[in-house]
Protein backbone atom coordinates (compact mmCIF):
# COMPACT_ATOMS: atom_id res chain seq x y z
CA UNK A 1 0.00 0.00 0.00
CA UNK A 2 1.75 3.29 -1.23
CA UNK A 3 0.16 6.65 0.80
CA UNK A 4 0.04 9.49 -1.69
CA UNK A 5 0.24 12.95 0.04
CA UNK A 6 -3.33 13.29 -0.19
CA UNK A 7 -4.32 10.21 1.59
CA UNK A 8 -1.51 10.99 4.26
CA UNK A 9 -3.41 14.66 4.82
CA UNK A 10 -6.69 12.80 4.63
CA UNK A 11 -5.32 10.19 7.63
CA UNK A 12 -3.98 13.12 9.47
CA UNK A 13 -7.34 15.52 9.82
CA UNK A 14 -8.44 12.54 11.91
CA UNK A 15 -7.88 13.60 15.46
CA UNK A 16 -6.87 10.19 17.02
CA UNK A 17 -4.25 9.65 14.78
CA UNK A 18 -2.93 12.88 15.18
CA UNK A 19 -3.16 12.80 18.58
CA UNK A 20 -1.06 9.64 18.50
CA UNK A 21 1.55 11.34 16.03
CA UNK A 22 2.54 13.74 17.88
CA UNK A 23 2.69 12.26 20.99
CA UNK A 24 4.81 9.33 19.19
CA UNK A 25 7.02 12.17 18.39
CA UNK A 26 7.35 13.57 21.57
CA UNK A 27 8.34 9.67 23.10
CA UNK A 28 10.86 9.51 19.97
CA UNK A 29 12.60 12.95 21.00
CA UNK A 30 12.86 11.65 24.73
CA UNK A 31 14.35 8.71 23.87
CA UNK A 32 16.53 10.41 21.66
CA UNK A 33 17.66 13.26 24.17
CA UNK A 34 17.99 9.95 27.04
CA UNK A 35 20.24 7.99 24.88
CA UNK A 36 22.07 11.30 24.13
CA UNK A 37 22.56 11.68 27.68
CA UNK A 38 23.62 8.61 28.59
CA UNK A 39 26.35 8.49 25.93
CA UNK A 40 27.62 11.98 27.31
CA UNK A 41 27.18 11.41 31.05
CA UNK A 42 29.10 7.59 30.24
CA UNK A 43 27.84 6.54 33.23
CA UNK A 44 29.57 2.83 35.28
CA UNK A 45 31.49 3.33 31.66
CA UNK A 46 28.48 2.62 29.51
CA UNK A 47 30.09 4.72 25.96
CA UNK A 48 32.73 3.39 26.77
CA UNK A 49 31.62 -0.72 26.56
CA UNK A 50 29.56 0.18 23.72
CA UNK A 51 32.26 1.99 21.40
CA UNK A 52 34.73 -1.05 22.47
CA UNK A 53 32.29 -3.37 20.78
CA UNK A 54 32.95 -4.65 16.92
CA UNK A 55 29.87 -2.94 16.17
CA UNK A 56 28.75 -0.38 18.22
CA UNK A 57 26.20 1.22 16.58
CA UNK A 58 24.37 -2.02 16.59
CA UNK A 59 24.05 -1.79 19.97
CA UNK A 60 23.27 2.17 19.69
CA UNK A 61 20.39 1.49 17.31
CA UNK A 62 18.99 -1.55 19.82
CA UNK A 63 19.31 0.16 22.75
CA UNK A 64 17.34 3.60 20.89
CA UNK A 65 14.98 0.90 19.60
CA UNK A 66 14.08 -0.06 23.09
CA UNK A 67 14.11 3.50 24.15
CA UNK A 68 11.70 4.49 21.19
CA UNK A 69 9.27 1.98 21.72
CA UNK A 70 9.29 2.62 25.95
CA UNK A 71 8.81 6.49 25.67
CA UNK A 72 6.64 6.41 22.65
CA UNK A 73 4.52 4.16 23.89
CA UNK A 74 4.34 5.77 27.39
CA UNK A 75 3.12 9.16 25.68
CA UNK A 76 0.71 7.40 23.51
CA UNK A 77 -0.55 6.03 26.40
CA UNK A 78 -1.28 9.01 28.39
CA UNK A 79 -2.65 10.56 25.88
CA UNK A 80 -5.25 8.11 24.91
CA UNK A 81 -6.03 7.60 29.04
CA UNK A 82 -6.40 11.59 29.24
CA UNK A 83 -8.89 12.13 26.70
CA UNK A 84 -11.50 10.93 29.02
CA UNK A 85 -10.41 14.21 31.61
CA UNK A 86 -11.45 16.25 28.86
CA UNK A 87 -13.54 19.38 29.26
CA UNK A 88 -12.73 23.12 28.75
CA UNK A 89 -10.92 23.54 31.77
CA UNK A 90 -7.91 21.64 30.28
CA UNK A 91 -8.55 18.12 32.02
CA UNK A 92 -9.72 20.08 35.40
CA UNK A 93 -13.26 20.04 36.18
CA UNK A 94 -14.73 21.19 39.20
CA UNK A 95 -16.16 18.77 41.44
CA UNK A 96 -18.81 19.05 44.47
CA UNK A 97 -16.45 18.32 47.63
CA UNK A 98 -19.57 16.18 49.57
CA UNK A 99 -19.67 13.75 46.23
CA UNK A 100 -15.91 13.63 46.50
CA UNK A 101 -15.56 12.65 49.99
CA UNK A 102 -18.60 10.02 49.49
CA UNK A 103 -17.40 8.43 46.23
CA UNK A 104 -14.83 6.48 48.46
CA UNK A 105 -16.75 5.39 50.75
CA UNK A 106 -19.61 3.69 48.54
CA UNK A 107 -16.59 2.24 46.81
CA UNK A 108 -14.71 0.56 49.70
CA UNK A 109 -18.47 -0.37 51.04
CA UNK A 110 -19.00 -2.51 47.52
CA UNK A 111 -15.77 -3.88 47.44
CA UNK A 112 -15.66 -5.36 51.11
CA UNK A 113 -18.82 -7.09 50.51
CA UNK A 114 -17.95 -8.07 47.11
CA UNK A 115 -14.88 -9.64 48.32
CA UNK A 116 -16.27 -11.45 51.54
CA UNK A 117 -19.75 -12.70 50.62
CA UNK A 118 -20.39 -15.28 47.70
CA UNK A 119 -23.32 -15.37 45.26
CA UNK A 120 -24.32 -18.64 45.70
CA UNK A 121 -28.16 -18.02 44.35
Amino acid sequence: MILRPRALQEFFREPLFRLLAINLAIGVSVAVLLLCGLLALNPHRLRDLIMADRSPFTALALLLFGFIVTFGSVAMGTAIMAIGRGGESGGKTKSDPAQARALPLATARRTSRSLFTRDLG
